[in-house]
């Protein structure tokens, strides 16, 4: 629904602050590497990436782009130069966020290389986070104070009584018992300037409880006015009844896929189809032990086969780890998961062209003159192998709006399917590290 409601961009980021307004207007040349203009691009070698004032100026081979002698030259001789990746369900919920509007910037900029630009991300969705801390951030990042991607932020939504069971007991959510109370929450986080609305249509309570579903007309509420703004929704199901009420509801983005769940059914899939429903799979959030290697296993198979029916079905498919909530950062077992249901054209569309349209980012997603200097420079070829995902590696730049976010090598081991590390669980408002197996 999205794709038709949606009218206008939903931002239009530019880091400010003199410094960094400096280092974006000079001329940065990226020479000698392998293109890919988009996913569906055949691949250009040798060539010259030209950029001013965080726009891409130029694009060719060697031999038709001329570079200005005063132009910082990046030598790219054997890497792959692709648009800058989203993340689109992440969260700044770890402790390191908190009073990220005074924190020391070091200590921001540093966990931001850590969870996310390291691994060629420019723009990432916050599903869930203290808007007193995430906005801030936002600033700093925005002024150049903190380097780091642009970061669009959705508000939370829980059904009355809906309490995870992961969560603290004391930990206050936003629930919603009725639909008025749905539209004034959703009005005040847009007046607070996020960018998009969350919604619990189903609770996980605990493993002998049932879960809790969030009413069809509290969500709908919370999606008219969101529409009616030209902002995105998006749904945590939980289960069949909470998948029935994004669909009602007309919300735009799912979250995760259903755990365990065997895949959709005819019907749902050609509602999604009808009404331009997208998928943020976050496999690798279901590849951990959850009571076991046996029963990760059986989570992780069943969310493949749904992001392949999802995918063949034509609908949307946007990369997202829930990053935040879990803490591998490494980006490549998502990779590997995904590549059981998608082709690497696919991976990198969810990565790069499918975001920037579905979130009508018309200047992102594709190295094209006039689009924004977001681009991650990677070490291999994503086209080629993405079995472990090294080729989505990044060597030694990220760039957002032709800035270097990301300094350092990598230098870490892939991690194994079972060495996930432990999550927090994210809500409107900060709280403590919580261990659970249950999705965010």
């Amino acid at each position: 629904m999205i794709g038709k409601l949606l009218r206008t961009a939903l931002f239009a980021f530019a880091l400010g602050g003199s410094a960094c307004a400096t280092a974006s207007a000079q001329t940065l040349a990226l020479v000698g590497g392998r293109v890919y203009a988009s996913p569906d691009a055949a691949p250009l070698p040798d060539a010259v990436v030209m950029t001013s004032n965080g726009v891409i100026t130029a694009i060719g081979s060697r031999s038709e782009v001329s570079v200005p002698q005063d132009a910082r030259v990046i030598d790219c001789t054997d890497k792959t130069i692709v648009a800058g990746f989203w993340n689109s369900h992440v969260h700044f919920t770890q402790s390191v966020w908190k009073n990220a509007g005074s924190a020391p910037a070091a200590a921001l900029q540093e966990h931001m290389q850590e969870m996310l630009t390291k691994w060629g991300f420019t723009t990432v969705w916050d599903l869930g986070s203290d808007p007193r801390d995430s906005l801030p951030l936002r600033r700093r990042v925005n002024a150049g104070e903190v380097s780091g991607p642009n970061i669009l932020f959705a508000g939370n939504i829980f059904p009355k009584g809906g309490h995870p069971a992961y969560l603290p007991a004391e930990l206050q959510l936003p629930e919603a018992a009725t639909p008025d109370e749905a539209t004034q929450l959703t009005r005040r986080y847009f007046g607070m300037g996020l960018d998009g609305m969350k919604l619990f249509t189903g609770v996980f309570m605990g493993p002998d409880k049932p879960v809790v579903n969030m009413d069809v007309a509290i969500a709908k509420a919370s999606v008219d006015v969101a529409h009616a703004l030209g902002k995105p929704v998006f749904a945590h199901p939980q289960n069949k009844t909470g998948m029935e009420t994004v669909i009602t509801a007309g919300v735009d983005v799912l979250a995760h896929i259903i755990p365990g769940e065997l895949g959709y059914t005819p019907e749902q899939l050609a509602r999604f189809k009808a009404q331009g429903t997208a998928l943020i799979p976050t496999l690798s959030l279901f590849a951990k032990t959850i009571g076991g290697p046996a029963l990760s296993a059986r989570l992780a198979e069943s969310g493949v086969k749904q992001v392949k029916a999802f995918s063949d079905n034509g609908g949307a498919i946007l990369f997202g780890t829930d990053i935040g909530f879990i803490t591998i950062y490494d980006t490549s077992v998502e990779y590997e998961l995904m590549h059981r249901a998608l082709s690497e054209k696919q991976i990198l569309a969810s990565l790069t062209t499918n975001p920037a349209q579905y979130f009508k980012a018309a200047k992102k997603g594709r190295v094209e003159k006039g689009f924004d200097a977001d681009f991650a420079v990677l070490d291999g070829d994503p086209m080629t192998d993405v079995t472990d995902g090294r080729c989505f590696r990044p060597s030694r730049y990220t760039w957002v709006r032709g800035l270097n976010v990301r300094v350092v090598g990598v230098g870490m081991p892939v991690p194994s399917l079972a060495s996930i590390g432990s999550p927090q669980e994210p809500g409107l408002v900060t709280k403590p590290q919580v261990n659970s197996a249950r999705t965010a």
